[in-house]
């Protein structure tokens, strides 16, 4: 089954992707499973709690080796802005970037897999496959910082109380092998690991505000969407060996 590529499937994605397991998560068919606990995900709401927390049972191991395509995005100057904000307009802020997040993830397939205050880290290519998924995570970015542009700048011009200093979203994104499965003995829901998750997270740090930094493998992978963007060499921070990546921005 294709997936919808951020439309509303009827049947949990991850589960047919991963099992050929036509998991209903919309409509009649769906009622006799909620009761069993079975609904849709958080991570994405087109797959269900099966995918999120019964890792195991689907796999038959308790973690795994695959490639996928890691994004990280936080909100720039969050410290400057909380020690000078009202703590219910921070909130309200907060709230928006990871609502917009989400959505713009969503419409792209890939999941929220952690939500940590001002930051984020999301999925893609498990456990719904997506064949481009280094480009879906860059159509993810760029929405990303479309919407949280345009939202934020209005909730801070519509508030009043923010400092002169422009809020803006730092996006990065690398494309690898990784170690998905439970990390945890008393969590059940799945994760990634390893060096290109560590390495995403540290290109995230390093970019500017309505900037997203995407990594050689991701630009080779995607060429079309990377356009005229100049390559940039980083040291970041437990990585051995200057890195290469390039930076798109969407709006000034």
């Amino acid at each position: 089954m294709a997936s919808t590529a951020g439309g509303h499937a009827r049947i949990c994605l991850g589960c047919w992707d991963q099992m050929k397991m036509p998991i209903p998560i919309r409509g009649p068919l769906a009622i006799p499973f909620r009761a069993f606990g079975i609904t849709r995900s958080k991570m994405n709401p087109n797959i269900c709690t099966i995918c999120e927390r019964s890792f195991r049972r689907i796999k038959g191991k308790q973690h795994i080796t695959a490639t996928a395509t890691i994004l990280f995005a936080d909100i720039r100057g969050y410290t400057h802005l909380s020690d000078r904000i009202d703590p219910a307009v921070l909130g309200e802020i907060v709230s928006t970037f990871q609502d917009q997040c989400a959505q713009s993830i969503w419409a792209h397939d890939g999941i929220v897999n952690k939500q940590m205050g001002d930051g984020l880290m999301a999925i893609f290519n498990f456990p719904i496959r997506i064949e481009r998924h280094a480009a879906a995570a860059i159509g993810a970015a760029i929405d990303i910082q479309r919407r949280c542009a345009e939202v934020l700048e209005r909730l801070g011009s519509s508030s009043g109380e923010l400092p002169d200093k422009a809020i803006g979203v730092g996006v990065g994104i690398h494309s690898g092998e990784v170690e998905i499965g439970e990390f945890s003995s008393f969590r059940s829901d799945f994760t990634a690991i390893g060096g290109t998750v560590n390495l995403t997270s540290r290109l995230e740090s390093q970019a500017a505000a309505g900037e997203i930094l995407v990594s050689a493998e991701v630009a080779a992978a995607a060429p079309d969407l990377v356009g005229d963007a100049v390559s940039r060499s980083f040291t970041l921070k437990g990585i051995d060996q200057p890195v290469s990546a390039y930076a798109l921005r969407t709006h000034a």
